[in-house]
């Protein structure tokens, strides 16, 4: 009966507004607390510049030479018409739910997420060789818009007139997102153009409330679903403009998603609403999705949206491993997480990065910056290889084999996934792409602005901030190898004397601070307010014990600031399938079979980035001192005790 109402209401809603044109449908944007800087304000300094320059001599700078023949499809000036056949992708089909029409795409994805991760790497890192390598990119991709603005993969027979599975919004919101960044470090006035003509077009065939573009009939449309992150261009069109208008297409393009048939229907009202429902989608859809839903709450003084936004998020919470890592194995299944059973895909851990990153953004609650944290730190690190170019495409926090089936399984006859390689060909190049993504935009969100006065350090780490305020030009770097210790020193310089006010993020597990200038402590920031000459220096330490915590499965896991410990376990490491500028897949066997469960209020202790703790040895039964190192230096391991 509850689902009944619930479709009844959609109708209504749907039915009251289809009428309403863009000009005349305006809800109340709502405030949000801190603006992003614009891309390149941020840049990273220490271990992470260090890791980001290995990714661009390793798989984030070559991707195009691992695997050729993705990269250099031209499906955006050699479009995809009533024709086209499926692509070879060189990846094993069998099981795989979308048919055909899915693979007429997928390139679209793989080539603009690298190319926005490799945009973004090479304008962080400031490297002139590769800026070139840029900029010929950019004005290749330009030369592909039509006359009337349109920039895609589909010829005029086809474009914007679909009923069934197709790449339409999916493959502008990655394309964009990278010209976007492009666009914001270099203010080139031609790129802009292209941008603004690009999505003009998109409001004109879709036009608010007089369309209906996620409808794709009954069957799988995973591009259509994808496409509903066309809401991130949206934002940052609003960003850039202040145009509400782009809010509200927004705004719009949740509500008819929700209101239309989708597999993908974690993030759609009527389920969100259903207290019987479980959050049952591809992973990556349902966290990207958080995106969208969050948008649609900020652009509307709909209270019903923001209900919606706090339940999801609550059943997003039951799907995070001690790590942060959301299920995404490849679908959610209504399971709960689990440290040894669900494995969660870098796509996913990269998409709710990014989302819990636009929580923060708009609320400031520094909960969703230690999310982001975790995730990175933790589940991001743990799954790249800590010896070779290559990354998981799907991990375990509990990590006893990789050699393609979940911890030694065989029951999937053709899973690939559980291994490292800097392609993963044979199942999909979505997570090497996207694990060149999340640096960039976890640099990005570093730092972010609060009024006209205010300077937030919203994730913590080794960065350079460079922006003007209060009519001076203002620098601060954060010399640190956070999170590996908790000492930061601040770094201040500006032209001239500048009064604002900054504020660092406390982390949740701090017990202590320790600063070195008069400090205030305000809803979970430290607070510094003060007049800045030329050169400053200060320097905060953040003072913790181990901590014992207990996952969804009251399983017990270890930390020690920021940063989850696992045992590690020794490997045979085993080398697999062979790509151009010895690149190479690994796969990895454990020697031994130690594990180890937790014994009730044992005291752990902390020296040198190692936690030694008392655990007892599950085959021989006796208590031993074990030594744990951070999860993202590990292969195998074991996380949960």
């Amino acid at each position: 009966m509850l689902n009944k109402i619930l479709l009844l209401l959609s109708f209504l809603f749907v039915l009251m507004t289809e009428n309403l044109t863009g000009q005349d449908f305006q809800f109340q944007i709502q405030k949000e607390a801190f603006q992003k800087l614009p891309f390149g304000s941020v840049k990273p300094l220490g271990w992470i510049k260090q890791q980001m320059e290995a990714d661009m001599k390793g798989f984030v700078g070559h991707l195009d030479k691992i695997v050729p023949d993705l990269i250099q499809d031209p499906i955006y000036s050699k479009r995809l018409h009533l024709h086209s056949k499926a692509k070879d992708l060189g990846n094993m089909k069998e099981g795989d739910i979308g048919g055909d029409e899915q693979y007429k795409w997928w390139n679209s994805e793989t080539q603009s997420n690298w190319r926005d991760g490799f945009i973004r790497n090479i304008l962080l890192l400031d490297n002139q060789a590769n800026k070139k390598l840029v900029r010929a990119y950019i004005e290749h991709i330009l030369s592909t818009q039509d006359k009337d603005g349109y920039l895609g993969i589909y010829d005029k027979e086809l474009r914007y007139r679909f009923t069934s599975e197709n790449g339409e919004l999916w493959a502008k919101a990655t394309l964009l997102r990278g010209l976007l960044a492009y666009y914001e470090n270099t203010k080139n006035k031609k790129v802009w153009t292209s941008i603004q003509r690009a999505v003009e077009d998109v409001l004109k065939h879709y036009p608010i409330y007089h369309s209906n573009p996620f409808f794709a009939g009954k069957e799988f449309s995973g591009g259509v679903a994808h496409g509903l992150m066309f809401t991130d261009i949206c934002e940052e069109m609003y960003r850039l403009t202040g145009d509400k208008k782009y809010r509200n297409f927004a705004l719009f393009l949740y509500q008819n998603f929700t209101s239309n048939f989708s597999f993908e229907k974690d993030v759609q009202l009527k389920s969100i609403l259903n207290p019987d429902y479980k959050l049952s989608g591809h992973g990556v859809h349902t966290y990207e999705h958080l995106r969208a839903l969050t948008l649609a709450a900020f652009s509307s003084d709909d209270t019903v949206l923001h209900k919606a936004l706090s339940i999801y998020l609550k059943s997003i919470e039951k799907r995070l491993t001690a790590s942060g890592g959301p299920i995404g194995d490849e679908w959610i299944g209504g399971r709960i997480a689990d440290a040894t059973e669900t494995g969660y895909e870098y796509c996913s851990i990269h998409e709710l990065l990014d989302s819990y990153a636009l929580l923060f953004q708009k609320t400031a609650d520094v909960h969703y910056g230690d999310k982001v944290e975790r995730i990175f730190f933790n589940a991001a690190q743990g799954a790249r290889n800590p010896n070779h170019s290559c990354i998981a495409y799907l991990k375990t926090d509990n990590s006893y084999e990789m050699t393609g089936g979940k911890n030694g399984s065989t029951q999937e006859k053709n899973q690939t996934r559980y291994k490292y390689s800097a392609a993963h060909k044979d199942a999909a190049v979505c997570c090497v792409p996207n694990a060149g993504r999340i640096t960039p935009y976890y640099v990005q969100s570093m730092w972010m602005q609060q009024g006209k006065e205010t300077l937030v350090a919203t994730l913590l780490g080794p960065s350079e901030l460079k922006t003007n305020l209060n009519g001076a030009s203002v620098s601060i770097k954060e010399i640190t190898s956070y999170p590996y210790t908790n000492k930061i020193e601040f770094e201040i310089r500006s032209t001239k004397l500048v009064s604002f006010i900054l504020k660092i993020r406390k982390p949740d597990w701090v017990e202590k601070v320790d600063c070195s200038v008069p400090h205030k402590i305000e809803e979970g920031y430290i607070v510094i307010e003060k007049l800045f000459q030329n050169s400053n220096h200060f320097f905060i330490s953040f003072g913790t014990d181990v901590k014992v915590n207990s996952d969804n499965k009251d399983k017990k896991y270890f930390s020690y600031g920021a940063l989850i410990y696992a045992n590690p376990l020794s490997a045979q490491e085993i080398k697999g399938k062979n790509y151009p500028f010895q690149f190479q897949d690994y796969l990895y066997r454990e020697i031994g079979n130690d594990r180890y469960s937790y014994i009730n209020n044992t005291v752990a202790t902390f020296d040198k980035n190692v936690i030694k703790v008392p655990l007892r040895n599950a085959q021989s039964g006796k208590k031993e001192l074990v030594s744990l190192i951070p999860m993202g230096k590990t292969i195998l391991r074991q996380t949960t005790f």
